[in-house]
């Protein structure tokens, strides 16, 4: 099977570390290989929210591993996010070496967007019968709880609770006592204290559960001759005692509950039953897909099938009232200035492209709010929205190239959103204003023909006879961004 169509998707969760590949063959996706590997990484977060040494060493050592598998992978068939503990680390060091290891790119996504890609895997894994199901995934560090139908989601949240962190909290000792487990199932019902209403009435008909807290559950339930195929609320109460008959974490044993499970178990089992008892769950039944298996989904319907990112940026724009025929227009340029530009800097890739594309169609949404600093405002609406199939990297170099569309291009802004990346970011700012300004009297002729070149920070336009001469508010405009670029260490020049 040729490597086009072999697919890998990893996910950095905080307990696990979860490597899926896949081959697509005539539409079908078939698995080829699934790897797990206990990290711990929530378990060595630091009170300030670093990553401490010896939780880095065991990443790494993981990912260089999986690194060696997907050596010869193109970039285009591999995608790796990470979730709640990586959301966490506030100085983003341990990422750098993490790629590096694993010789991929990883984007750390919002709860909200885990949640998503949890409910696409959950449901490739169920019949679509029309009803609405609510889905459970108990992470290391967060849970998300989602109401869709079929391909649809209605509610999605991404909760502060996981089965590492809780065990941590309530179980700090090592010890497993009866009101430590009460207390820790209280703390979960007070966390989902905000949304409990709006999950009881949203008429869901099933509830689905994915994680390794989940199918640990099922799976000790059925060695134990109880819930074989479900999950029932008397066997969450019978499990709830079992484990407080229990002594210490260290030595708890349950029949098919894996050594490596049992650590984390206790806490998981409260959230669980905390979840059961808010959102008056009768019965759930446990899916072996999860995020990972979303996210490989995702990636190979990018692949011809469709990509939700698109259907995300709409959204916005009809949401913000965007002046749709000017976004065509300065989509429509910035791509063909983009043709000549990016394979010059070694930047011709479909993501460039298409950041590109979606900067011009969010590039005046801020004006809803107002027109004064509108790019500020876009920018703001573009980094802190949930945009969904979007990483949070890929919102901080969109809200980097709507930030630096008027005025002064501060090169100091851009490092403070994109860090490292920023080089990339102000080259992508700088022809999105270009389109932008050559579009600014927003006429609906069509622009000419242009010569675009560059050579490093060296930007020259050809335009045919005539042209600007008849145009001098193109031609002010020209002669103010070339004084702008000069400041930000590019040379702009036209005739």
């Amino acid at each position: 099977m040729p490597m086009s169509h072999t697919y890998a998707a990893i996910d950095l969760g905080s307990n696990s570390f979860h490597l899926l590949t896949v081959q697509q063959v005539d539409g079908e996706v078939r698995v080829i290989d699934r790897l797990r590997e206990r990290v711990r990484l929530a378990a060595g977060l630091t009170s300030e929210g670093y990553i401490a040494s010896d939780a880095k060493e065991r990443a790494i050592a993981c990912l260089t591993r999986f690194g060696h598998m997907l050596s010869k992978f193109p970039e285009s068939n591999v995608r790796a996010v990470g979730t709640n503990t990586l959301r966490r680390d506030p100085s983003g060091e341990f990422l750098i070496d993490a790629e590096r290891a694993l010789g991929h790119r990883i984007q750390v996504i919002s709860g909200m967007e885990e949640a998503r890609l949890i409910y696409r895997g959950v449901s490739h894994d169920v019949q679509d019968d029309g009803h609405r199901r609510l889905v459970i995934d108990i992470g290391g560090g967060s849970t998300e709880c989602i109401i869709g139908a079929g391909a649809e989601i209605y509610r999605a949240d991404s909760l502060y609770m996981g089965c590492v962190g809780y065990t941590q909290r309530f179980f700090h000792d090592g010890r497993i006592t009866e009101p430590a487990i009460q207390k820790a199932i209280v703390a979960a019902r007070l966390e989902v204290g905000s949304v409990m209403r709006a999950y009881r009435d949203a008429e869901w008909e099933r509830a689905l559960g994915s994680s390794g807290t989940i199918n640990a559950v099922q799976s000790v339930l059925k060695e134990c001759g109880r819930g074989r195929h479900k999950i029932s609320r008397e066997d969450m109460d019978w499990l709830v005692t079992e484990i407080g008959a229990q002594d210490r974490l260290g030595t708890l044993q349950l029949p098919g509950l894996k050594p490596e499970r049992a650590p984390v178990f206790p806490g998981g089992v409260s959230i669980l039953a905390g979840l059961f008892r808010a959102f008056r769950i009768r019965e759930m039944s446990a899916s072996p897909s999860a995020l990972r298996e979303g996210v490989v989904y995702e990636l190979i319907g990018r692949d011809g099938l469709g990509d939700v990112r698109e259907e995300t940026v709409q959204r916005m724009c009809e949401r913000y009232s965007v002046d749709k025929a000017q976004a065509s227009r300065v989509q429509e340029l910035v791509l063909r200035l983009a043709s000549s530009a990016l394979p010059a800097w070694g930047m011709d890739t479909a993501e460039d492209k298409k950041l590109l594309s979606w900067g011009a169609a969010l590039l005046e949404i801020g004006k809803a709010i107002s027109y004064a600093g509108y790019h500020r405002h876009s920018a703001y609406l573009v980094a802190n929205s949930d945009m969904l199939g979007f990483s949070r990297e890929q919102q901080s170099l969109l809200a980097a190239l709507l930030q630096g569309q008027r005025r002064r291009l501060n090169s100091k802004r851009t490092v403070a959103l994109v860090g490292s990346r920023s080089e990339r970011a102000l080259r992508l700012t700088v022809l999105l204003r270009l389109a932008s300004r050559l579009n600014r009297t927003r006429s609906p002729r069509p622009r000419p023909d242009l010569n675009f070149q560059v050579d490093g920070e060296q930007l020259s336009v050809r335009f045919p006879e005539g042209w600007l001469e008849e145009r001098p508010l193109t031609q002010a405009d020209l002669e103010q961004e070339a004084e702008y670029l000069r400041e930000a260490g590019f040379d702009f020049k036209w005739s």
